[in-house]
């Protein structure tokens, strides 16, 4: 049982409350802790096992109702042993080998010699950070403005539909991926209807209702050259279907359907044969019934001019004509966006802050930042204020962020910025406010951290950001606090000489270490005999 407690919390899925990830991902390169630490000590605690793991079998022991003992033991009297607690909702003190071990619900605890616990799967002992996105305007480079203080856009729009010679001509709708062969996220699928003057719908002031049914990822409906609207998979399901009017003259009207796929399956069973791109498409709401439009025509084109010229990079700007506009379009579909910036101040993490646009691609410098998506999660999705890691994974345990966006912040490397004179090119499918685009800085205010007495090598420690010290004490209790990093609070135990001791080891240091014990601090407080830990959490200034 405790391979199932061990490979879980590998996987992200059972880690404590203040190691829950929240659903708007970063995409930045950088430690998460507490994550990175709580797993780093977890591989040193096997890598302390690891002859015994490797070379004898496991002696599995009850040690209770939900509570049980894997010991590895060699000929020379080496022995490592797992002490499992599966029960999801009470701690316990078993007894193993004459000696005590308190074991937090769902957890395990690792003894390399079957006597020292140096590991607990549920104790997170690991510094945590509280983060914060600080926001910076783009800055107009010095090289490309007269004036500094205005950044200046230039565009390009995209046709809608076939905007070169036709990849493949075919009377039925083929396979996204088939089409592509993954040479481009986006698929062009476009027909046409001719519409009589006799429909009922042109009289009567009423739309006729496009339906599609698609494999995935995503599809945006343009008729005669006009965006209709959108529709996409939940990012769990790839099929989707969309079922919304569209605006139809008398006469030929001309249906192009961009098909998008957002990556492809790398692995599970033939992932090979999963399929994208669309399956059916019909309209209902003329005279004659429903039209299958199915078995049409279609006309294919993969991927878009500005992806194929390479207008995104240095050498291939130039092969489109951008037109330089003081008023920057906004929710404007197919269009590309150019500008030249400075990079952001400090030397701090760098994010693009793409919360106003709606979809699609960026680049600096021709290197690309990435796909851009900041769709927003379910309101009504079951996120928990505080994660209960206890138990077993479900997928939709310990969500956070419900009714925000899944991605906010895309990372761009510092070392691709040059001193100034940076192109910006984004590339928005279905409509934005690239006015509102930002760089936002990632930086650390504070740090904590949480240790009980009775745990391992009892010892808090805590380091700020390089060339940044410990301002301030912000928390510290000793006892029986409560909450996470960021949200501590006193518990009915308290000494209150906690944040004195804290600052005499801490103040204006980069780090430092605090033993946890009754001897560190002089008073017990209200406290009687029981459990304590310490927690902790500083500011860090420059």
């Amino acid at each position: 049982m405790e391979e199932q407690i061990l490979v879980a919390l590998l996987v992200d899925h059972l880690l404590p409350p203040a190691m829950t990830m929240k659903l708007q991902s970063t995409s930045m390169v950088y430690l998460i802790l507490p994550k990175w630490g709580h797993l780093k000590e977890l591989h040193r605690a096997i890598k302390l096992c690891e002859n015994l793991l490797l070379t004898s079998n496991p002696v599995n022991i009850s040690l209770g109702p939900s509570q049980e003992a894997d010991v590895y033991a060699d000929a020379s009297g080496g022995c490592a042993a797992f002490l499992a607690n599966t029960d999801d909702k009470n701690d316990v003190t078993v007894s193993f080998r004459n000696a005590s071990y308190h074991l937090p619900a769902w957890s395990v605890s690792i003894l390399p010699d079957c006597k020292t616990e140096v590991y607990n799967s549920a104790e997170v002992t690991s510094q945590a950070s509280v983060v914060e996105m600080v926001p910076e305007d783009l800055k107009p480079s010095v090289q490309s403005s007269k004036d500094s203080k205005t950044l200046n856009w230039e565009v390009f729009v995209e046709k809608a539909g076939i905007w070169a010679e036709a990849d493949l001509v075919k009377s039925s709708l083929e396979d996204h991926v088939n089409v592509t062969k993954d040479a481009s996220d986006y698929l062009w699928y476009t027909t046409s209807i001719t519409v009589s003057e006799d429909e009922k719908f042109l009289k009567q002031g009423r739309s006729p209702v496009l339906m599609i049914d698609s494999k995935g990822h995503a599809v945006h409906v343009f008729v005669n050259g006009q965006l209709q609207g959108s529709a996409s998979g939940n990012g769990t399901v790839f099929p989707f279907k969309y079922k919304k009017p569209i605006a139809l003259k008398a006469g030929k009207n001309e249906i192009s359907l961009l098909g998008i796929t957002v990556g492809l399956p790398t692995a599970g069973p033939r992932y090979e044969w999963i399929p994208a791109g669309l399956t059916s498409v019909v309209i209902k709401g003329l005279n004659n019934g429903p039209v299958d439009l199915s078995k049409n025509t279609w006309t294919y084109k993969i991927g878009l001019e500005g992806e194929k010229l390479a207008i995104y990079t240095p050498g291939g700007m130039n092969r489109v004509n951008w037109v330089a506009t003081p008023k920057v379009p906004k929710m404007q579909p197919l269009t590309w966006y150019k500008t030249i910036v400075d990079p952001p101040t400090g030397d701090e993490p760098v994010g693009l802050d793409m919360l106003y646009m709606g979809k699609g691609l960026a680049w600096l410098n021709g290197e690309e930042i990435g796909r851009y998506w900041p769709r927003k999660s379910p309101k009504n999705g079951k996120c928990v204020e505080q994660c209960d890691y206890r138990g077993k994974f479900m997928p939709d345990k310990c969500l956070t962020g419900c009714g925000k966006p899944t991605q906010r912040w895309y990372h761009v490397p510092r070392s691709w910025f040059k001193p100034s004179g940076n192109t910006l090119v984004i590339f928005e499918e279905r409509g934005g406010d690239p006015t509102k685009i930002k760089f936002s800085k990632r930086r650390t205010s504070a740090v904590c951290a949480s240790t009980s007495e009775d745990y391992p090598s009892a010892t808090l420690h805590l380091k700020c950001p390089e060339d940044t010290h410990i301002s301030k004490v912000k928390f510290a209790s000793y006892g029986t606090p409560r909450g996470a990093c960021g949200s501590y609070q006193m518990g009915d135990c308290h000494d209150p000489n906690s944040v004195s001791v804290v600052e005499k080891e801490c103040a204006k240091r980069n780090e430092c270490k605090i033993q946890v014990s009754a001897q560190k601090f002089s008073s017990k407080g209200n406290c009687s005999a029981g459990r304590r830990k310490l927690a902790v959490e500083v500011i860090c200034s420059s």
